[in-house]
This record gives C-alpha cells, structure tokens and sequence, in this order.
C-alpha cells in the first residue's frame, strides 16, 4: 500500500507538471523564457536534489532501506605534491591510486578531454563542478549520484583535479 505522503509527493509533482506544460502551450513568451533559462543557466541538479531530499525525502519508494548501507569504500583525497597544471592542479598519488569523491553531488560527465585523459565530472551540492582527470578506470556511470568519499575510480601516478562555477574555472586551493 501506498503512504499518504507518497501519494502527496506524487500529486504534487502532477500538478507542478501539468501546470507547466499549459502555460508551455499557452503562453508565448512564458515558453520563450522557460526555454532560454534551461538551455542557458548551468542548472545544478545536485543542489535540486540535495533540496528535495530535505523538503520530501527521496524520489525512491525503498531508499531509506538503501540509505542504511554502508558503503565499502568510504575515503578521503591523500595526495604527496600539488602542482599547477593548465586551469587545475596536478597531484602526485601512487599508481592505481583509487580516487575518492571530494563532495556529494551527480556525474554530469563521463569521457575524454584533450590534455587530461579519462575524465569524470561531478556537479557538487555546493554548486561546484569538480573534473577529476587522468583516471584508469572509471566505476561509475552518467547521472550517479554518489557521496564525499564514494570511489569514483583508479588514476595513474598522477590525478588532475579542475574546479569551475559558473563555467568558470576557480582556485584549487581552498578545496583541496
């Protein structure tokens, strides 16, 4: 049987829908700027989502049951040397170094970027996109949502590490 507040959750994001859509085909102008604000802001899906978790607990019927798992890999970013590398910071790890998450937040990105090899990029809560470059393998996958400490994956003996907001690319410094 369903929960009154799942139903609720359910009736609501209905209405939020339906209500969209008509004003998408009524109004011009409405749709204009609905077009525009999606295609053109860097929308952060993590802080959406860390946001709906607060207000109404997960999308997922059964994720408390999820939630009381406790992940096997759990660690955080150890490194011996930080040095500049092109918008980032390059860091000295040992090799099949197995790369921790540095925040929560969705993998917007999995692939190759010119001059960092593997790459996966992580849209954090906090609004920030993390590159985290020159990995081995990867043991993720396009849209995850994972925790500070998940395992992303392996790099080589050495890690790029690449912050931007906004599309702009901020100091590494004060993350790392």
């Amino acid at each position: 049987m369903i929960k009154k507040s799942t139903a609720l959750k359910f009736l609501i994001l209905f209405v939020l829908t339906f209500i969209t859509i008509i004003f998408l085909k009524v109004n011009q102008q409405f749709k204009l700027n609905f077009y525009k604000y999606i295609y053109d802001t860097n929308i952060s899906f993590a802080t959406i989502n860390n946001w709906y978790k607060t207000k109404f607990g997960s999308p997922l019927p059964f994720s408390d049951y999820f939630e009381q798992l406790t992940p096997v890999f759990q660690e955080q970013l150890k490194y011996n040397e930080a040095n500049i590398y092109k918008d980032g910071v390059s860091l000295t790890v040992g090799d099949n170094y197995l790369v921790p998450a540095l925040d929560s937040g969705i993998v917007i990105f999995i692939g190759e970027k010119e001059g960092y090899g593997k790459t996966v990029i992580i849209q954090q809560e906090n609004g920030i996109d993390v590159w985290y470059s020159n990995l081995k393998e990867i043991n993720l996958q396009l849209y995850d949502y994972i925790k500070d400490g998940n395992l992303i994956g392996s790099s080589y003996d050495k890690l790029y590490l690449v912050f931007t907001k906004n599309g702009e690319v901020i100091d590494y410094k004060e993350y790392i």
